[in-house]
């Protein structure tokens, strides 16, 4: 099965979980774990931060850098990430 059948056979929810689940390992070694809270119909994510992650001045570049270019490139249909508390 090709990946474009299988991307379309998959919701963008899902798509997105799985994206979230190859970036998680990165942030639970350093004390920190996320939560895919949302995906809405117009394309926002929503995150929450957990563990280390909450306050840590680096949690805004783990979400622009590394959640939100990373899900963006991997479901075309997601337009930004959102931190939720």
């Amino acid at each position: 099965m090709s990946d474009s059948t299988e991307n379309s056979e998959q919701t963008v929810q899902q798509r997105v979980e799985s994206v979230v689940n190859l970036i998680r390992p990165a942030v639970q070694s350093d004390g920190g774990d996320l939560e895919l809270v949302d995906v809405t119909e117009d394309g926002v994510v929503h995150i929450r931060f957990h563990g280390a992650c909450v306050g840590c001045p680096s949690a805004t570049m783990t979400l622009q850098m590394g959640l939100e270019r990373n899900i963006c490139e991997r479901v075309p249909e997601v337009k930004s990430v959102v931190a939720v508390p």
